[in-house]
């Protein structure tokens, strides 16, 4: 998986329209290899943005789980820690 995209569900408070817009954002980079498309190819490349977000949100809005909701501060916290551990920092 990409390294930008992060996990949106199950997180109290929810995830926001942003976060799932820039979550679809690095999706379609990634597939489509670049980072910022032609002319030619704008309308498309923003088009399926759009899709992939409203696909994201309908997945998230539709998810059940029975595990308490991650603490968005706990898990930076950890997340944090990890890359601590990886690179030496």
């Amino acid at each position: 998986m990409c390294r930008n995209i992060r996990p949106l569900s199950n997180f109290e408070p929810p995830a926001t329209d942003d976060e799932i817009q820039a979550a679809a954002l690095q999706y379609v980079r990634k597939i489509s290899g670049t980072t910022k498309p032609s002319r030619a190819n704008a309308a498309a490349f923003e088009r399926a943005v759009a899709e992939v977000a409203a696909a994201s949100t309908r997945l998230l809005d539709s998810l059940v789980t029975t595990a308490p909701p991650k603490d968005r501060e706990v898990e930076a916290a950890k997340a944090r820690q990890r890359a601590a551990l990886r690179y030496g920092t």
